[in-house]
């Protein structure tokens, strides 16, 4: 848990820096691609190819391309549909599809993670809720595919780790993972990046070069590390942590309005959804 709070905390300071920074002055795709190229690169000194066969290399590579590349084209193309509130909002269902596909995968409800996930997607949307546009429709289902490829890849990462390769150090082959992912923004720039909305200044390449090694490199292997280390429900929980924590930090630094009541009352509420999960934790592993 205390790894999986540390990254949240780095990446509440990544949606202030690139809405205030890099948003519609910067190509989208561009920088996703760099973030991910970065990322990379910090990871292949660390690959042991000995110590990962190839069918494993490939499953770590359609991990990283599903829960980043992919995610990442839903995401950005979501905003040709919603306004920026309406997306943010749409994210908070991200936790529910955690515990859904766990679920899937076990083949069974497991009702203590879909309890947790629920009550944690009530406060982020006590915290987010605000008028949708009329083109909602469409936009709701880039979100949704933003938010399916985002749980499906911390699931499919956390059961493969935690059945087959418990016993390697995650370093040693988490850039298989980046791999997949640059090939999949690689594709996606080339068919819809925009070459004339380059970074122009030492402050954009510098916030690029700090999302790419610490937000996305350091980030993405902490965050799955992490995720191998809990709960699935703890784990659904951490992801709608991000909107308190993004909004806390834009309005502490960037003096943006938040409304404080709404981030207190939906704070309150995923605080308790994590209590609730450690307490049902116990009571089950009792049973």
């Amino acid at each position: 848990m205390p790894l999986l709070l540390l990254v949240t905390a780095v990446w509440a300071f990544s949606f202030s820096l690139i809405g205030v920074y890099l948003s519609g002055q910067v190509d989208a795709w561009f920088s996703v691609w760099i973030r991910i190229a970065l990322a990379t690169l910090v990871f292949l000194p660390f690959l042991r190819l000995k110590n990962v066969s190839f069918q494993l290399a490939v499953k770590l590579m359609l991990i990283g391309a599903i829960q980043l590349g992919v995610m990442y084209g839903f995401y950005y193309q979501s905003f040709l549909y919603l306004s920026v509130p309406a997306v943010l909002l749409f994210t908070v269902l991200t936790p529910m599809y955690v515990t859904l596909f766990n679920d899937l995968m076990d083949k069974h409800l497991n009702r203590q993670f879909f309890i947790t996930a629920f009550l944690a997607t009530i406060g982020a949307i006590a915290i987010r809720y605000q008028h949708i546009d009329g083109n909602f429709i469409r936009g709701l289902l880039m979100v949704q595919g933003a938010n399916i490829s985002f749980a499906l890849g911390q699931v499919a990462y956390k059961r493969l780790v935690e059945k087959q390769v418990a016993h390697i150090p995650q370093k040693s082959f988490f850039g298989w993972f980046f791999i997949g992912a640059l090939i999949t923004a690689s594709i996606g720039y080339l068919l819809w990046g925009h070459s004339d909305k380059l970074p122009h200044t030492t402050e954009q390449w510098s916030i690029l070069i700090y999302l790419g090694v610490i937000a996305s490199g350091w980030g993405y292997f902490a965050f799955n590390k992490g995720a191998t280390q809990v709960n699935v429900g703890a784990l659904a929980i951490i992801n709608n942590l991000l909107i308190p924590a993004g909004i806390l930090v834009n309005l502490v630094i960037w003096n943006h309005n938040a409304d404080i009541l709404r981030l207190s009352i939906g704070g309150i509420i995923i605080v308790m959804a994590l209590i609730v999960n450690q307490r049902l934790s116990k009571r089950f592993a009792r049973a």
